[in-house]
């Protein structure tokens, strides 16, 4: 039997639902089977959100760096000493010990401004007092006429230019000197009106030099200086010694060895080095070299020797 002959609608009909079934069929067998499974539409749970806050965590504290222990300044061992000329001058605010000068240059006379230097000094200050012997044709305090602590020119020992005058020259010029610092110290509250003896336990120190007034016979010189002496151990104070330089001292003693068991304070060290240096020579006493000076920008700079005690 024959086909029944179809119009060209029908036949593209048939084609195009054809053509459409294999497109079909050919998709469905593109799926590989592994996309069907179900892990691969499972996903991973969001986590849950965290809140949000302000707050600040603080750093962790880091220990604080110890602070290093100052080494402290070594004590000074300078000194110093002072007198009329320093009036004016601001004075140092540290010091081992100082001295200050009773005298302004010459026996019988004060230091314009004692009780200030006193006061900048302490209590624990030493003195310094000028010694002389001008005799009887120079001097306006000569002792002629007086009887103690020896006679000068009286009538059981005549004669005013003796040994015995020259000592009681020595010694007024000293008790001169006391007194005034007395003063000084009554004025500062530092002693009662009616003490005799000024408290503490000062060494008095005598200025030898040339440039105060002496005699051409140093033992006349020599008797003046016993005379200053015999005051100050009068009044019982802690030392006496002597200040001035080999030089002056040959000079106004003839290098005497009367004060040999007297302590000696040199001067004329051109620094510290040097007055260390001049701490092993001899002192012109002969006795102990208690310490030596030198000038440290305008003011007089002073060392205690090895071994030496104020």
């Amino acid at each position: 039997m024959h086909p029944l002959p179809m119009s060209p609608r029908s036949v593209r009909r048939r084609v195009l639902g054809a053509t459409l079934g294999l497109f079909v069929v050919f998709a469905a067998g593109a799926v590989p089977v592994a996309a069907y499974a179900p892990e691969l539409f499972e996903h991973e749970a969001t986590p849950s959100p965290q809140p949000i806050t302000d707050e600040v965590v603080p750093p962790r504290p880091t220990p604080p760096r110890p602070t290093p222990t100052p080494t402290p300044e070594p004590a000074t061992e300078v000194g110093y000493d002072v007198s009329w000329p320093q009036c004016n001058d601001e004075l140092p605010n540290s010091f081992a010990f100082a001295i200050v000068g009773v005298n302004r240059g010459r026996t019988f006379s004060q230091n314009d401004c004692l009780a200030e230097q006193l006061e900048w000094a302490g209590r624990d200050v030493d003195f310094y007092l000028n010694t002389a012997n001008p005799g009887p044709d120079v001097s306006s305090f000569w002792p002629s006429g007086q009887d103690e602590p020896r006679s000068c020119h009286t009538g059981s020992n005549p004669g005013d230019d003796t040994h015995d005058c020259s000592y009681v020259y020595g010694w007024n010029a000293a008790a001169d000197a006391y007194a005034r610092v007395r003063d000084a110290f009554i004025g500062l509250d530092w002693a009662d009106a009616d003490d005799e003896r000024i408290p503490g336990d000062a060494t008095w120190w005598l200025d030898v030099e040339t440039a105060n007034s002496w005699r051409g016979d140093r033992q006349l010189n020599v008797s003046s200086l016993r005379g200053a002496v015999g005051y100050l151990e009068s009044m019982d104070v802690a030392g006496v010694g002597f200040y001035s330089t080999p030089l002056l001292w040959w000079r106004v003693t003839r290098s005497t060895d009367a004060f040999e068991g007297y302590p000696a304070w040199h001067a004329g060290a051109r620094s510290e080095a040097q007055a260390r240096e001049r701490c092993e020579h001899e002192s012109f006493t002969g006795g102990e070299l208690l310490m030596v000076q030198w000038v440290d920008n305008g003011i007089d700079a002073n060392i205690l020797c090895e071994g030496a005690s104020r």
